[in-house]
């Protein structure tokens, strides 16, 4: 006679196994813990970019975005960016995490300052500056989503990425690399 049901208490963890599972077989996502990560996104930009910035606009590299398309809206996203820039007179560069191409994460509005994520001081034009960020975001659609970043100044100038200002060919000088990582977490 074939068993047709088990009591919980009667199976040592560690009994059933991956193996063990039907392929076809599927977990409602109401009885996943809430915590649990659901997907994983990534972009990896190994090449460099520039562009050109004000005081209060920012370029986004080609290629150093990624797309996850949440299952609930009530799940959350982990965002985390790390990436290499630098600036063409050595000043300070900036950057904002951005969500469909709307700027989140980013500081209180304060007079006229700038509102963004991450600023770094880029006084060696031979040497790139990284940072990294790391948000929660709660975008509240299962609708595709769009995660950049947006890197700025503090003048007019060019900016880079993955690449100093003077880019010279000296073993004192690097090429870098970005990415980011997205993971859908379940709320």
């Amino acid at each position: 006679m074939p068993l047709t049901r088990i009591q919980s208490l009667g199976i040592t963890d560690g009994t059933i196994v991956n193996a063990d599972i039907n392929a076809s077989a599927a977990i409602a996502g109401t009885k996943l813990s809430a915590g649990a990560v659901l997907q994983v996104v990534s972009t990896t930009k190994t090449d460099t970019f520039s562009g050109s910035v004000t005081a209060t606009t920012v370029a986004e590299p080609t290629g150093y975005s990624v797309s996850i398309t949440p299952s609930s809206a009530s799940n959350k996203i982990l965002v985390m960016a790390n990436f290499n820039f630098a600036a063409s007179l050595g000043n300070v560069v900036n950057a904002v995490l951005r969500r469909n191409s709307s700027n989140i994460f980013i500081g209180d509005a304060a007079g006229n300052r700038e509102r963004r994520t991450v600023a770094r001081n880029t006084i060696d034009t031979s040497a790139c500056r990284n940072a990294t960020i790391v948000f929660l975001d709660s975008p509240n659609t299962t609708s595709a989503t769009s995660y950049s970043v947006g890197i700025g100044s503090d003048q007019s100038q060019t900016i880079y990425l993955n690449r100093s200002y003077d880019d010279q060919n000296n073993d004192y000088q690097t090429r870098s690399a970005s990415s980011i990582i997205v993971m859908e977490i379940a709320g």
